[in-house]
């Protein structure tokens, strides 16, 4: 008999309409390898909730991207106006480009908690050193995305934040000021700009983007989630071949993942209705002016979420080298796999070396967040350099407080308490 026919004649395939339709496109199939017979570890904590939540703000900034650039216009003499348009004029037009604006700052808060958490629990670790990878490009990805997200009001810090980055690609020997002409299409930062960064904001990532959403969650349904023990269910199999420290991810983690985005929702819309611009940090003072090229802002600074490179970019003198300490600040995240040399995964059974030098790590990026928004100067840029070194020491220090750690026996099974 057939494969098509073992599974009609299976009493657990569906029939009728359904059933049709699952024998040539197999959703259900799909519904159950990645949902209801996707085992995953029972002790998921609530660093858990943010893979769920990143999903979430991707379906909210596509939807309400779709919307505004409905009305958009990206034209350098109209699309300040269209954004006042779009605010004034169409109706909810204030509340969708409200939740885009805060959906992007969210969606790092997101992303920054659930690349955190892999650092604590060793996600990045073998067998999952390709989830990981796949995971930076996202972020790289996003990044991009965000800026170029970041210019389309064509406000006054939109501009000059565009001329800084762009005219960063200068200080490359060689070649730098041909790229930078390429990017821009002019000899500055010009109406072609905009339409190129408008392109590339709605049709080049966004597409990108989803296709690496959609590897990253094949990858990692293909090895299997991490756990706060950092402890691989899949060597735990019953009769029937199920983990026995695994539950389906319908609806066990389904419903604890609306617990969270129940909460999310609150706070999201809470921002949204009640500050929006959260004091100038989701959006700037400057960007309600029109762009002018002959008016500088007194402090040219990027959104919050790219603050901490700002900051770096900035504490060193010598442009060229910052502009290398800023690439490489966000390039050794990719290195992590590869960098930490101890066995053991989850921050819970690794030595105080280890936990002491993420610490350290997590407080300098918070730090150069808050420097990147201030002058320069003084006693901030002082911090500036400290933080930055303190920050590249994690990550070059690595391989040896790793090797150096001792860490506490590591259990069999999953702990988990009810």
């Amino acid at each position: 008999m057939s494969e098509i026919s073992g599974k009609i004649d299976d009493k657990s395939s569906p029939s009728g309409v359904i059933g049709w339709v699952d024998e040539r496109l197999p959703i259900l199939s799909f519904v159950r390898n990645h949902l209801t017979h996707y085992y995953t570890p029972k002790n998921f904590n609530f660093w858990y909730f943010f893979g769920s939540l990143a999903f979430l703000i991707l379906f909210l900034q596509i939807f309400t991207g779709i919307f505004l650039a409905m009305h958009y216009k990206p034209d350098a003499k109209l699309a300040f106006d269209s954004v006042e348009f779009i605010m004034r004029d169409v109706n909810l037009g204030w509340l969708i480009r409200y939740m885009h604006s805060t959906g992007a700052s969210f969606f790092f808060i997101v992303l920054y908690l659930h690349m955190f958490r892999g650092m604590l629990y060793g996600s990045y670790k073998q067998p999952r050193e390709l989830i990981w990878l796949i995971g930076m490009m996202l972020y790289f990805c996003l990044m991009a995305e965000a800026f170029f997200g970041y210019i389309l009001p064509w406000g006054n810090m939109s501009y000059w934040a565009a001329q800084v980055i762009v005219n960063l690609f200068g200080l490359i020997p060689y070649i730098g000021d041909t790229l930078v002409e390429w990017i821009r299409g002019d000899y500055y930062i010009s109406d072609i700009t905009l339409n190129r960064f408008f392109a590339l904001h709605v049709i080049a990532m966004p597409l990108a983007i989803l296709g690496l959403v959609f590897v990253h969650i094949v990858a990692l349904h293909h090895i299997g989630s991490n756990n706060p023990d950092g402890i691989e269910i899949k060597n735990h199999k019953d009769e029937q071949g199920k983990p026995i420290d695994g539950v389906a991810f319908h609806p066990f983690h389904t419903s604890k993942d609306l617990v969270g985005i129940i909460i999310f929702l609150m706070l999201y819309f809470g921002a949204v209705f009640f500050a929006p611009e959260m004091g100038g940090l989701f959006l700037e003072v400057d960007n309600f002016e029109p762009a002018d090229p002959l008016k500088t802002p007194e402090h040219i600074v990027p959104s919050w979420y790219f603050t901490p490179y700002y900051a770096i970019l900035r504490s060193i003198p010598e442009p060229l080298l910052g502009a290398i300490a800023l690439v490489s600040a966000v390039l050794c995240f990719v290195f992590l796999p590869w960098l930490d040399r101890c066995k053991v995964k989850s921050i819970r059974y690794r030595g105080w070396q280890f936990k002491l030098a993420l610490s350290i790590f997590v407080i300098s990026f918070v730090s150069l967040g808050y420097l990147g928004l201030q002058p320069s100067s003084g006693i901030y840029l002082i911090l500036a350099r400290l933080f930055t070194v303190l920050y590249f020491s994690f990550f070059l220090l690595m391989p040896l407080y790793t090797r150096l750690e001792k860490t506490k026996p590591v259990p069999d099974r999953v702990v988990y308490k009810k």
